[in-house]
C-alpha cells in the first residue's frame, strides 16, 4: 500500500512539475514579448518610472528559472533522487517568495499605470514632432500605430507649454493625431493641413489610454489567470516534493 502511495505521489509530482514547465515557457515568452515591446511602450514606461519596468525582467527570469527547474523536477521525480527533489524544493520556494514579491510591487506601482499618471507624464515631457527625444518619438510612434490621440483624446495638448502660440491661441494637436491612409510613419495624410488647422474630421479624435487598454484588456486578464495558475501549480509541487523526499529510503 505504502509503495503504491509512494508511486501516485511520484506521478503526481512529475505531472506537477511538466506544468511547471509549460507555465515557465509561457512566462519566458511573455516576458521576451514585453521586453522586446515591438510597439515601443517600453521606453514611455522607462521615461515616466524606470523601476515600472522592472516587472518584465523579473517575469523573465522567474519564466526561466521555471523552465529549467520544471525539468529537474520531472527528472528527480521519476529517477527518485532525493537530492534533486530538495535542490528542487529550495529553489521553487525562492522562486515562489520573489513571484509574490513581484505582485506585491505591482500591487503597490499601481497607481503608476492610472490615465492620470500618464496624463501628466506627457504634458510634461512632451515635445511634440522632436524625433530626437525618446519619450517625444515614442509617443508619436504609439499614436500613429493605435490611430489615437494623447491619453484622452486632443485636449490634453491644449493646455501644453510648448504647444502654445506667443498670441495664447489654443495650439493643435500634434501632427501624430492626423489620420492617415496607413497606421505606420510611412502612411500618407488624408489631409494634413485641414488636421493642422484644427478640423476635427482628419484628426484622430480618440485617447490612446482607451484604445490600448481595449486592445490588451484580454491579455492582462491571461497573464494574471496565467500567473495565479503557476503560483498554485507550484505550491502543490512543493508539497509532493518533499512528500516525496520523505517517502524515499
Amino acid at each position: 500500500m505504502e509503495g503504491d502511495c509512494l508511486s501516485c505521489m511520484k506521478y503526481l509530482m512529475f505531472l506537477f512539475n511538466f506544468l511547471i514547465f509549460l507555465g515557465g515557457a509561457c512566462l519566458l515568452g511573455v516576458g521576451i514579448w514585453v521586453v522586446v515591446d515591438p510597439t515601443g511602450f517600453r521606453e514611455i514606461i522607462v521615461a515616466a518610472n524606470p523601476l515600472l519596468f522592472t516587472g518584465a525582467y523579473i517575469m523573465l527570469a522567474m519564466g526561466a528559472m521555471l523552465f529549467l527547474l520544471g525539468f529537474l523536477g520531472c527528472c528527480g521525480a521519476i529517477r527518485e533522487n532525493k537530492c534533486l527533489l530538495l535542490f528542487f524544493f529550495m529553489f521553487i520556494l525562492l522562486i515562489f517568495l520573489a513571484e509574490l514579491s513581484a505582485a506585491i510591487l505591482a500591487f503597490i506601482f499601481r497607481e503608476n499605470l492610472t490615465r492620470e499618471f500618464f496624463t501628466k507624464e506627457l504634458k510634461k515631457h512632451y515635445l511634440r514632432n522632436n524625433d530626437t527625444d525618446v519619450f517625444s518619438s515614442t509617443w508619436n510612434s504609439v499614436m500613429i500605430t493605435f490611430a489615437c490621440c494623447g491619453v484622452n483624446g486632443p485636449e490634453d495638448f491644449e493646455a501644453v507649454p510648448h504647444f502654445l502660440y506667443s498670441s495664447g491661441e489654443k495650439a493643435t494637436p500634434p501632427e501624430a493625431c492626423c489620420q492617415r491612409e496607413l497606421q505606420s510613419r510611412e502612411g500618407m495624410f488624408i489631409d494634413r493641413e485641414a488636421c493642422l488647422r484644427g478640423i476635427e474630421r482628419f484628426q484622430n479624435r480618440q485617447g490612446c489610454y482607451t484604445v490600448i487598454l481595449n486592445s490588451f484588456e484580454t491579455y492582462v486578464y491571461l497573464a494574471g489567470a496565467l500567473a495565479i495558475g503557476v503560483l498554485a501549480i507550484e505550491l502543490f509541487a512543493m508539497i509532493f516534493a518533499m512528500c516525496l523526499f520523505r517517502g524515499i529510503q
